[in-house]
């Protein structure tokens, strides 16, 4: 009798150790899976901004034929994210990108007739509603990343993540050019 008794519980302690060790996969698949769409939505954005941009830079070229150095460096840093081929090389691109965006929508101060431009406005105002899009984007995939993150680093789902190999993701983050004050200097 006893041996079956310890029969019992062996079953018994694996069956709850499997039934811990599917539960806590699973939960790890979902937010993985979690922080890939989040990552796609961020990627859905920047695919809207970068098709914005040649439409924003010819509308630009237009009108402003001396800023050809703006304008190479904006097609140049959109480049680098189509070029991509991991989530750090599109951050990075992005990051890069966010420098150039700014100096492209403050050609249109120094244009007049480009600012009136109706074209030029509705590009303007879509690039707009991009960067919003995209900021959205971004805080919900660092959500999702920290959930991420928090669930395969803490114990015991660290043991379940490590035998099943799931790392650690990314976070989106700002870098030191968007971290420093604006400058704004106005005409007198």
């Amino acid at each position: 009798m006893d041996s079956v008794v310890i029969v019992i519980i062996v079953s018994a302690v694996l069956l709850v150790v499997g039934l811990f060790v599917i539960i806590v996969y699973n939960s790890l698949v979902k937010l993985r899976n979690s922080v890939k769409d989040h990552w796609s939505q961020i990627d859905v954005q920047l695919k809207r901004r970068f098709d914005l941009i040649p439409n924003i830079v010819e509308t630009v070229k237009a009108y402003a034929k001396h800023e050809e150095e703006t304008l190479k460096e904006v097609v140049e840093a959109r480049n680098l994210y189509e070029n991509s081929n991991t989530h750090e090389e599109a951050i990075n691109a992005d990051l890069k990108l966010n420098e150039y965006v700014p100096k492209l929508i403050a050609l249109a101060e120094s244009y007049p007739e480009l600012k009136a431009n109706e074209n030029y406005k509705h590009l303007q105002q879509e690039l707009s509603e991009t960067e919003d899009k995209i900021a959205y984007a971004r805080q919900f995939y660092s959500d999702s990343v920290l959930k991420y993150n928090n669930k395969i680093q803490m114990f015991p789902n660290n043991i379940v993540a490590k035998l099943f190999g799931f790392k650690s993701e990314q976070f989106f983050e700002a870098n030191n050019n968007e971290r420093q004050s604006v400058k704004v200097e106005l005409e007198k």
